[in-house]
């Protein structure tokens, strides 16, 4: 531009020196003018102009339609469904243990076994008792069928003989007290007994769990009530097993706990050697989904006082366009107003340009 600035100089230096014809001079400044300007446009061309504008380098997407689903995600815990304490009824000595953590076992099975040796004699005894009045009732039975004998020995010693049937009954049912019994079917989890221990109600126990019927349990924040009911479809993601499965929920619960502002929800899980119980897991659970919407990356949109705004290369040229975004998930967002199909979505680099930069956009590897 400088040199631009020369030429004026010259005609006036060359118009002052030569007193020529004015036809004559004006003819001969234009062709000077005209050479200058083609000396001009050739340094330009090899040394570049300091005018020139400089591009930023961007990526840009091509605005398309797709699916779109948000999801809630919620950490849940995964518990069997049966899961239960077998305890002893009575205080007693262990005298054997027939099972190990680990062991499958069923329902009403005897795991172990308390010391019932008194009540083993005594329900002898009454077992002799028992017999006896049986024999004494059939014969006296006998003897009513012939019309001997009266009616109150007959009765009497009915009575005789259904005291001592429920006397040995109920003797019995003390003995089973003195048993830790499997309560389901299902694997012994937990167990810390010994020969000799002292076993009691309140203190011994043996856990026992169904691994074949398992459940997420989880708690649902208040504000998603309306979001979340049965049948609900479920991605059910294990970290610690590298597994995921889908569900439904089989159980939300209707009352919301005033302490921590949440209701229980439970999906019952297919059986999985890889699944046990206290693992934890991430619900993901689909409260919004479109399948034609407009999606771009969230780190595309910049905010300000005025809204939000992505850029767009129009012909090189980045341009602002204000738009009205919905849901976000994963990374992505939804944009509602702003942006058509086809549109040429500045991602990497749209921090860097401001409306009406010229843009340089990469080819993907460079």
């Amino acid at each position: 531009m400088k040199k631009l600035l020369y030429i004026p100089a010259i005609l006036l230096f060359a118009a002052c020196s030569q007193p020529k014809d004015k036809k004559a001079q004006l003819t001969d400044l234009k062709k000077q003018q005209a050479d200058l300007s083609a000396k001009i446009s050739k340094l330009e061309k090899e040394v570049g102009t300091t005018d020139s504008v400089k591009s930023t380098d961007v990526a840009v997407m091509d605005v398309q339609k797709q699916s779109f689903t948000n999801y809630i995600n919620l950490q849940g815990k995964i518990d069997a469904k049966d899961n239960v304490q077998a305890f002893p009824q009575a205080q007693a000595v262990i005298t054997a243990i027939y099972v190990k953590v680990g062991d499958h076992v069923n329902k009403g099975q005897t795991l172990v076994q308390l010391d019932n040796s008194v009540l083993k004699q005594n329900i002898a005894q009454a077992q002799t008792q028992a017999d006896l009045a049986k024999t004494l009732f059939e014969r006296q039975k006998n003897l009513w069928d012939q019309k001997i004998g009266t009616e109150v020995q007959y009765l009497q010693a009915q009575s005789n003989m259904q005291s001592a049937q429920k006397q040995v009954a109920s003797l019995r049912e003390q003995s089973d007290m003195y048993r830790i019994v499997s309560p389901i079917t299902g694997t012994v989890d937990q167990m810390d007994l010994k020969l000799g221990q002292a076993a009691s109600p309140a203190t011994t126990f043996i856990r026992i769990v169904n691994t074949d019927y398992l459940k997420v349990k989880a708690d649902v924040p208040e504000s998603y009530s309306s979001n979340i009911k049965l049948g609900d479809k479920v991605n059910v993601v294990v970290p610690d097993a590298n597994d995921s499965l889908m569900a439904k929920v089989t159980f939300a619960g209707r009352v919301i706990d005033p302490s921590s502002r949440s209701f229980p929800i439970e999906i019952q899980l297919p059986g999985r050697k890889t699944l046990r119980p206290n693992m934890t897991v991430v619900l993901k659970i689909a409260d919004y989904s479109k399948s034609n919407a407009i999606v771009v990356p969230i780190n595309a949109i910049q905010k300000s006082e005025n809204g939000d705004y992505v850029f767009i290369n129009v012909n090189n040229t980045a341009r602002k366009k204000v738009i009205t975004e919905g849901a976000s998930y994963g990374g992505l967002v939804e944009v509602k107003t702003g942006l058509n199909v086809g549109d040429k979505l500045i991602t990497d680099g749209s921090t860097e340009v401001e409306d009406g930069d010229k843009v340089k956009v990469l080819q993907p590897g460079n």
